[in-house]
């Protein structure tokens, strides 16, 4: 249910290749828990099941109020198959069904506070702060449903398929008549001709339509409403007491809304992400951790790629991905540094700037600032170009300090794995 990383395969090959699906250009993506999402769900009025989140006995009054039939107590980790999982204190499995209530707070009790391991989390697991006790429902029917923002359409596209509950991609790949797509016009929103046209081809019968298009309607004025730019409901499900629910689903938002989506962007969760990640991201900086040990500082993802790959073909190893972007100041430089640098693994740092956008003095002011501030201990190799490039050189050379200029990319990158060797 978490948002998670990355769209779906079925959805990202809506569109057609771009620059940026060839270079795998990193992006952040908002993580929301389970529970999260629902909550965005129902207060845009989606039908959801009930249910209340507990971080241990003391919120036992939370279900108090809380009768069902049979109870659903899911950890709430940023991974999947939960049910099949483990804790580290013995005990089996993050999800479990129970018509008992009094048996709820001991389950509770048994994964707060615990890491819970399954094959998607980290080796020694994802500790569990909080728990989603869910009224069960009785599902007869699963359906699938997602909404996306689509570059070939330039717009949001409804995909729907009556076959839910299972991996979208292989319906495409095994049965396409199974998937209807429909590009939704920006501007006027979603139909109700439409609604009632999916609603049907998802093959909900009688009353059941209505229900099922006005569900439709509200997850598409929810996907405008948080900026959003997936909604994937799997499943979207018919009970055995005629409702239409959306069980499971994951949120991808926007990161260009952040300003105005302050409230969902708060909610974010951080419990498997690099801290180095993280901090890099509160100052606009993409960096994703690698396992060699040259720093690379760039400007742009084609240009990262590129600068790993030389790296590579000199028989070093990248450390890292740090993007610095186009609109990078001083103080980001220095802050850049200082995340390459807390990486005990990185034992040179290579700077690789095409200054387009990026003012090459800039960048050259706050690697000077970076060295000084943080009396720089490893090798430093700087290959600038573009923009102001002979300016920067010359505070580079005026600095005193010890810079390794290059040329060209292929004498940095050779000059950044020799430095290596000879420490």
């Amino acid at each position: 249910m978490a948002a998670l990383a990355s769209l779906s395969k079925f959805c990202k090959h809506l569109a057609k290749p771009t620059i940026q699906t060839c270079f795998r250009v990193p992006k952040r993506n908002l993580n929301l828990l389970e529970y999260q999402s629902k909550k965005l769900l129902e207060e845009s009025g989606v039908a959801i099941q009930n249910f209340r989140i507990l971080e241990g006995k003391k919120d036992a009054d939370v279900l108090k109020d809380f009768d069902v039939n049979e109870y659903v107590v899911k950890a709430q980790i940023l991974a999947g198959g939960r049910g099949k999982g483990h804790f580290d204190n013995g005990f089996k499995g993050g999800v479990h069904i129970t018509k008992n209530r009094a048996e709820v707070i001991p389950l509770v009790e048994k994964m707060v506070g615990h890491k819970l391991i399954t094959k998607q989390t980290p080796k020694d697991g994802i500790l569990v702060k909080k728990v989603m006790v869910a009224d069960s429902i009785n599902i007869v029917r699963e359906t699938y449903l997602s909404i996306v923002m689509d570059r070939e359409h330039n717009g949001p596209v409804l995909i729907a398929s009556p076959d839910g509950g299972m991996d979208i991609e292989a319906v495409a790949e095994e049965t396409p008549n199974r998937i209807k797509t429909i590009p939704i016009d920006i501007t006027s929103g979603i139909s109700r001709e439409q609604a009632i046209d999916v609603a049907r081809f998802l093959e909900f019968k009688g009353p059941l339509v209505d229900k099922a298009a006005d569900e439709i309607t509200k997850l598409y004025g929810l996907f405008t409403k948080v900026d959003a730019v997936q909604i994937e409901i799997n499943p979207l499900a018919e009970t055995d007491d005629g409702r239409v629910i959306s069980v499971d689903a994951k949120l991808n938002f926007d990161d260009n809304a952040q300003f105005r989506q302050k409230d969902i962007f708060a909610m974010e969760v951080h419990e498997d992400t690099d801290p180095k990640e993280v901090e890099a991201s509160k100052y606009n900086l993409n960096y994703i951790a690698m396992e060699g040990n040259i720093g690379c500082l760039v400007n742009g993802a084609g240009l990262a790629m590129a600068t790993m790959d030389i790296i590579k073909l000199n028989g070093g190893s990248p450390a890292n991905f740090l993007d610095v972007g186009g609109n990078v100041k001083e103080d980001q430089v220095l802050k850049a540094f200082q995340i390459l640098t807390s990486d005990t693994n990185v034992k040179a740092i290579l700077v690789n700037v095409f200054g387009g956008i990026v003012n090459c003095a800039t960048i050259a002011n706050g690697i000077v600032n970076a060295t000084k501030t943080m009396n720089l201990q490893v090798p430093l190799i700087v290959r600038l170009e573009g923009t102001n490039v002979q300016a920067a050189k010359k505070i580079l050379e005026q600095s005193g300090l010890k810079i390794e200029s290059a040329h060209d990319l292929d004498e940095a990158a050779k000059k950044a794995v020799q430095s290596i060797r000879t420490v």
